[in-house]
């Protein structure tokens, strides 16, 4: 079945192209294009991301010495860097944003039944943002401080299988509560946040869309006590309270009662106050809710460290944006393939040994079935794992 097929051409065939061939004819992606299309523009862009190529200089200087190949892994001809520069300051960035919105749907129905490390029956986010900086200069359209510009990714991670399912990208001077407002709120969900999402408005309105949500509250907090729950204090829970708003405005704006969980970190030995609006679930299941909310900041630092976005192919927004989202379309195909062929090797290793066989023309099981080197010695780099599906 694989004989004559890359590695890369293999890890393809897993996309659904039909659908995207749908977003490029509904963007008029490819109605000027004279010789590089959307798909293989995909396609170089992914085996930049894989192979963790750095420019376009890069990218054409990789792909001319397997000129003999190229046919076989999906282009027509050569690529030039002149070309690949055009598509992506042109072809429309909302084609990528969307493709990667239908593989993470796909990824999310294949990692539903994922565990976590404690029981919990609703479904749990993570929400947060990360800074990308660019320099103002180049990139005058994502304006962040005086001299310096960036973008932020804003990402709300499942963590059932740590799978983004929702990323929206501005610029740098967005807020990051502001982001609440774009985000729709699924009923019986559970939202956890730091501290630079506690706006009592819109918590409110999630509240009131029947979805929960967990935070940190901040040191200025006024509140009353209305109700306290016997704790155990030998779970490092202090106290479990249920509380009223007292500012004038906090309570305008969120009416209800608030649970205020104390909770002392027994390593550091700091005391951490929460805030949810779920009075259902244990005290220790909220604190490790928060816990777990760590999952998104190691995502962040993988997709920064492995899938090359520090660095762009293009100054505009449109480029950028393109990046972005194909980097996001990447880390969810190969999440997609190791779960649908029962891959043991963890994703960081799927992308390393990806990096040097693109090119191989063996089956997948083939490549993955002798463990790396890495993973038999316990490598000491601990978020290598982090996303080990």
């Amino acid at each position: 079945m694989n004989t004559g097929k890359t590695l890369f051409a293999q890890l393809m065939d897993f996309l659904p192209w039909t659908t995207f061939t749908r977003l490029v004819n509904r963007y008029g992606g490819d109605r000027y294009a004279k010789s590089l299309s959307c798909a293989e523009q995909f396609r170089v862009m992914a085996f930049a991301q894989l192979t963790y190529r750095e420019s376009l200089r890069d990218i054409e200087a990789c792909l001319s010495a397997q000129s003999a190949k190229l046919y076989h892994m999906g282009f027509r001809q050569e690529i030039k860097r002149s070309t690949l520069a055009d598509a992506n300051e042109t072809r429309d960035w909302r084609i990528h944003a969307e493709f990667a919105q239908r593989l993470i749907a796909q990824a999310r129905k294949l990692y539903v039944g994922e565990a976590l490390d404690f029981e919990l029956e609703n479904t749990a986010y993570a929400l947060d943002s990360t800074t990308i900086d660019l320099c103002l200069s180049m990139f005058p359209w994502a304006p962040f401080r005086a001299t310096k510009a960036a973008v932020k990714m804003h990402t709300l991670l499942d963590l059932h299988g740590n799978i983004p399912t929702f990323i929206h990208v501005s610029d740098g001077k967005l807020h990051d509560v502001n982001v609440l407002d774009v985000l729709v709120p699924e009923a019986g969900a559970i939202y956890v946040m730091d501290r630079g999402y506690l706006d009592f408005e819109r918590l409110h309105a999630l509240h009131q869309a029947g979805a929960f949500f967990v935070t940190r509250a901040k040191s200025n907090l006024s509140a009353r006590r209305v109700y306290s729950a016997a704790t155990d204090r030998s779970t490092d829970i202090i106290c479990d309270q249920t509380i009223a708003l007292n500012g004038y405005y906090s309570h305008r704006d969120y009416p209800a009662h608030l649970r205020r969980i104390r909770f002392k970190e027994p390593e550091a030995g700091t005391t951490l106050i929460f805030l949810t609006n779920n009075f259902a679930l244990p005290a220790a299941t909220i604190c490790a809710l928060y816990k777990a909310r760590w999952q998104v900041e190691l995502f962040f630092k993988w997709i920064k460290q492995h899938l090359r976005i520090k660095r762009f192919f293009g100054t505009s927004e449109n480029a950028v944006k393109s990046r972005i989202w194909i980097a996001v379309s990447v880390y969810v195909l190969v999440a997609i393939v190791k779960k649908r062929l029962n891959l043991d090797a963890s994703l960081y290793t799927l992308l390393q040994i990806l990096s040097v066989t693109l090119f191989e023309k063996m089956p997948w099981q083939q490549a993955f079935t002798t463990k790396t080197s890495a993973e038999n010695r316990g490598d000491s780099s601990s978020q290598l794992f982090l996303f080990d599906f």
